[in-house]
């Protein structure tokens, strides 16, 4: 297990479309520990193998129990298959960090899957966890939590993006980033 390099836009990796899974082997479960161990070190809720630099479908969560346990869940190829109401819900994300805004979702979800050992599962989810599962599955279609804003909205939050950024750079704390394009994309 190793903890990874989350990756943090723009990084144009970001916008790839991942690829199924053709086979749940030990190399996809050794992609599974390595993101449970970097979701866990960040910290975060969820990470799709995206936001790693890995180009398949592969995401984790771990939205905890009732009594506040932990409950990691990993979905290989996961598909949401039904949705049912909607939900307003604070998004943060571990691609832009020190940033959320509230985006609208499916309130309920039945997502399919494959389990850390290629069996089929099919889940029923709402509030947090089926907020998770939608915006991990939304980076494997190279999309972002912003890109479900509105246009304005979108630009206002990626330009405060880039000055907690700037403000991190300044106090050593992270690296300047380029400035951002906020080209118009699809939230589909």
């Amino acid at each position: 297990m190793a903890i990874r390099e989350v990756l943090t836009w723009p990084d144009p990796r970001l916008l790839e479309v991942a690829s199924d899974v053709p086979l749940v082997d030990d190399a996809v479960r050794a992609l599974i520990d390595d993101l449970f161990e970097t979701m866990y070190d960040a910290p975060g809720v969820g990470l799709a193998a995206t936001q790693i630099g890995v180009p398949w479908r592969v995401v984790v969560l771990d939205t905890r129990d009732d009594d506040g346990e932990k409950a990691p869940l990993a979905l290989v190829n996961g598909r949401i298959v039904a949705r049912e109401g909607t939900i307003l819900w604070r998004e943060g994300c571990l691609s832009l960090p020190g940033i959320t805004a509230e985006v609208e979702r499916s309130a309920h979800i039945t997502v399919e899957y494959l389990d850390r050992d290629g069996q089929p599962q099919r889940l029923e989810a709402e509030g947090l966890k089926a907020v998770c599962i939608q915006h991990e599955l939304d980076h494997l279609d190279g999309q972002l939590y912003v890109d479900r804003l509105g246009r304005l909205e979108r630009k206002a939050t990626l330009l405060e993006y880039e000055e907690v950024q700037a403000e991190g750079a300044a106090e050593g704390d992270a690296e300047p980033v380029v400035e951002v394009d906020t080209p118009e994309r699809s939230a589909s």
